[in-house]
């Protein structure tokens, strides 16, 4: 998650920090259908134009979609104007402090455990497989970031640019880079050698990405830090 992706997320939570918000988007997903601001208004026992205000900014947050159509059913003229209604977004809002990438995760376990049942490879292979082929996704976004003449200084910058948006906080210090937040920290204390293993294979492939060969990942576990450090050559 980038900076900015970072900063819409926070504001779409914010935007539940009101009480008469959050009564209107609990009272509006609960419903099957759309509904209007009348409805709304009702539901929760507020004003109309209320209603309307924490509905209009619940659309802004991307909290809900909004829509217009003609409760009469009627057509044509005559059939006056059609009403607002607000239904639940297709937006998911998640802020996780410090960063979690738990979807990351359960994308990469998904497509091992389906690529073993496809292919009857053993899943930890598979998932050593996932991670990596990741991996080298995000070297091909580090490298796209930066000039192709750029010196070795400006690879690890792009890296350690490309290692934040995915939550790892990445610290260089000397000859190596660490990372102060596991993305995976929950699954890791409890699967440490499988999340620890997943994380190690993801991290050598983008580090083999990176094709100058200037950075080498290695398994180094330590307290209040991620399992895996980064050596700079």
């Amino acid at each position: 998650m980038d900076g900015q992706d970072f900063a819409e997320q926070v504001a779409g939570v914010a935007a539940l920090a009101d009480q008469v918000r959050r009564d209107l988007y609990s009272y509006v997903i609960s419903r099957q259908n759309p509904v209007s601001r009348d409805q709304a208004a009702a539901g929760i026992g507020v004003p109309r134009h209320t209603a309307k205000f924490h509905l209009d900014k619940l659309v802004e947050a991307g909290l809900l979609d909004r829509d217009f159509q003609r409760l009469s059913g009627r057509t044509g003229p005559g059939a006056g104007r059609p009403s607002k209604l607000y239904r639940r977004s297709d937006r998911q809002v998640s802020v996780s402090l410090p960063p979690r990438r738990y979807d990351l995760a359960a994308e990469l376990l998904a497509n091992a455990v389906e690529n073993s049942i496809q292919t009857s490879m053993p899943v930890l292979p598979s998932l050593q497989a996932a991670a990596g082929e990741r991996g080298g996704i995000l070297a091909v976004q580090a490298l796209t970031a930066q000039d192709p003449a750029c010196s070795p200084a400006a690879t690890v910058t792009a890296a350690c640019a490309v290692l934040a948006d995915h939550g790892y906080e990445p610290h260089q210090d000397g000859g190596s880079i660490t990372f102060a937040n596991c993305p995976f920290d929950a699954l890791a204390r409890v699967h440490t050698r499988l999340v620890c293993g997943m994380n190690l294979a993801l991290l050598e492939a983008f580090a083999r990405g990176l094709a100058d060969n200037s950075i080498t990942a290695r398994l180094d576990p330590a307290a209040a830090r991620c399992c895996v450090v980064l050596d700079i050559q």
